[in-house]
């Protein structure tokens, strides 16, 4: 079984009292770091941000608001389209304020993505492979 799994979806980014614009999200998860997925955001081929999201995290912001600090995740329903609402929220500034950017995602899609990485690694199955990752420290020295 693959050990790497990528889906590319459109979602609608909003940030600076923008109106939503359309950008690519590519998700990719890799077994070797179990607990997260990587989100690239990118429009016209150039990458616009790139997040390293936790996995349960994002599995329970399809189902009730997650997250206090700078990535909150909550399910927007409108109509019959449901959405996966992810807050972003970046450095503070000089002025003590903070860039904000909101991306929403059809839900059922980032809900199959999460399937297909609970075939890699079922929830609950994930090893932290502390050993490994001393060992390959040392071993740079």
């Amino acid at each position: 079984m693959n050990a790497f799994v990528h889906k590319t979806l459109v979602v609608q980014l909003r940030a600076g009292g923008t109106d939503r614009c359309s950008v690519l999200a590519h998700l990719s998860y890799d077994a070797d770091d179990p607990f997260a997925v990587t989100a690239v955001f990118a429009y016209d081929g150039q990458a616009l941000a790139r997040w390293r999201l936790d996995r349960e995290m994002l599995s329970d912001g399809l189902h009730r608001a997650v997250g206090v600090g700078d990535v909150r995740l909550r399910p927007v329903s409108v109509g019959m389209w449901r959405e996966l609402r992810m807050e972003f929220l970046g450095d503070v500034r000089p002025d003590g304020g903070r860039q904000r950017a909101v991306v929403s995602a059809w839900a059922p899609a980032v809900a199959a993505f999460l399937r297909d990485i609970h075939e890699v690694v079922p929830p609950g199955q994930e090893e932290f492979r502390a050993d490994d990752i001393l060992a390959e420290i040392l071993s740079t020295g």
